[in-house]
């Protein structure tokens, strides 16, 4: 009886282990708070659905996202005044910020995370100032970059 029950434990753990999200991780060469303005690169929309059938009918959510609208929302809310095209004379104060999808992991029961990658580049030198991964699981792939690009956007402004 208790080799049944440590068995379980143990399958327990590896389970839960497997369908947690890995950290999300950042790099640091400066501080993005040094800069005023942010001009985020043109990402694709998304568009994902789930559904499931009930006596015969079926029934779906389509949800969509667009990276670049979850993270200039996020960053107009730290204070990020976002702008629409590069200006060189705005170049010294200017994040470019770029944004992609960096991998895809099973976390068991057919469930997967999707991982993003997101870069703050100086306008200015086109150096590196900072960047930041982190995965998403939810219920549409939609969800899964929503929760990622928060979670790597909290980890890199807010830490």
């Amino acid at each position: 009886m208790k080799i049944i029950k440590n068995t379980q434990i143990i399958i327990s753990c590896i389970w839960l282990s497997a369908c947690a999200l890995k950290p999300a991780t950042s790099t640091k060469n400066g501080d993005a708070r040094d800069y005023k303005y942010a001009y985020i690169s043109q990402t694709n929309s998304l568009t994902s659905s789930t559904g499931v059938s009930v006596d015969g009918n079926y029934y779906s959510t389509s949800k969509s996202v667009n990276p670049r609208d979850i993270i200039s929302g996020i960053l107009a809310k730290e204070g990020f005044v976002l702008l629409t095209e590069l200006r060189k004379e705005k170049a010294s104060e200017t994040l470019i910020v770029n944004y992609g999808e960096s991998g895809r992991r099973n976390t068991g029961m057919g469930s997967y995370a999707i991982e993003v990658t997101i870069q703050f580049i100086s306008s200015e030198s086109s150096e590196l100032i900072s960047s930041c991964t982190a995965e998403g699981r939810g219920e549409t792939e939609a969800d899964d970059i929503r929760k990622a690009i928060s979670r790597c956007l909290n980890a890199l402004i807010l830490e």
